[in-house]
């Protein structure tokens, strides 16, 4: 029975993948029937698009009570998309990072890592008995998102863009059905990866954080990780950092407030080691910006240390099963 709920765990990443996809075209196309520029496109519709897995995994989390899932899924493809995607995508060809990225993107992944911290952590910093991010918290992580959607406005209007290469035409009606179609594939596979993938915790007696580290990290990271080699082959540099930082902060400002405010998620204290790693990630990227020849370069040596630091993060989780 364990190879049904592996085999439902992988279909049902199959189909919310594929749900993404569908949804990122029929959106994309739509917004360019409409005259959205391509720039709006990419860093809005696209980029909800590749956080959508999390999304549909965590609201279905939330409502079975699965905190610890929420939490290992945040985290963990945080982590991945952080060190491992990154990581390979540096190690295939060396990435240069733009000045406004390097200066407020990447910084603003960081302190949605810290913010979380802040804010999970009541025992410790406000002494109260529970670890809990509640509604109250939710709202104060979308409101750090509501300030980077600013952001992105603003720097679209200093950088508007006519060209929508990549952005096929289609009618308004194949627009839409593609729009429903990825909608129901992302909560079909959605429910199909949570529930099985429960299952698999329960049979293996490994705890559901665990679980949401690792499988379903790096599940839902798969969209990234593809998006992420592609450009990396195809020297798109900018692609390649907009998607890792611009899904980091969507996971953490959108994804994860939207969970608090549907319920509470209570925080296991553990969980603040995988946050020092996410943190540490975050913060060897930032000073890879100013070392070797180039500045705000990263080049195959630091990918391949990113690549390294998941490993022994990983070997570390394996032994704290």
């Amino acid at each position: 029975m364990i190879f049904v709920y592996f085999l439902l765990v992988i279909v049902g990443f199959g189909v919310t993948i594929k749900g993404a996809d569908f949804l990122v075209d029929g959106a994309s196309a739509l917004a360019k029937k409409f005259g959205i520029s391509e720039i709006v496109i990419g860093l809005t519709i696209v980029a909800l698009g590749t956080s959508a897995p999390e999304m549909v995994v965590n609201v279905f989390s939330s409502i079975n009570g699965k905190d610890e899932l929420i939490l290992g899924n945040i985290i963990g493809s945080n982590l991945f998309n952080t060190l491992v995607i990154l990581g390979i995508a540096a190690f295939l060809y060396p990435i240069t990072v733009k000045r406004a990225t390097a200066l407020f993107e990447i910084p603003y992944s960081f302190l949605a890592t810290v913010v979380v911290v802040v804010l999970a952590n009541d025992y410790v910093i406000r002494g109260v008995k529970s670890n809990t991010l509640t509604m109250i918290d939710g709202f104060i992580l979308f409101g750090f998102f509501l300030v980077f959607i600013l952001y992105i406005v603003r720097m679209t209007l200093k950088d508007m863009s006519d060209d929508d290469e990549g952005i096929h035409d289609m009618s308004f009606k194949k627009s839409f059905l593609l729009i429903i179609g990825g909608m129901t594939g992302l909560t079909l596979g959605g429910k199909l990866v949570v529930d099985n993938a429960i299952q698999v915790a329960q049979f293996f007696h490994v705890s559901e954080a665990m679980i949401g580290l690792t499988i379903l990290a790096a599940g839902t990271s798969l969209p990234e990780l593809v998006t992420a080699v592609v450009a990396a082959k195809k020297k798109k540099s900018d692609i390649v950092i907009g998607n890792v930082i611009g899904s980091n902060i969507f996971n953490v400002f959108l994804v994860l407030s939207t969970s608090a405010v549907i319920a509470p998620i209570t925080f296991k204290e553990s969980l603040n080691i995988d946050l020092l790693v996410l943190g540490l990630g975050g913060l060897f990227i930032f000073i890879f910006m100013f070392l070797g020849k180039k500045d705000r370069v990263i080049d195959k040596k630091e990918g391949s240390f990113l690549i390294l630091l998941y490993l022994i993060y990983f070997v570390y989780m394996m032994m704290r099963m």
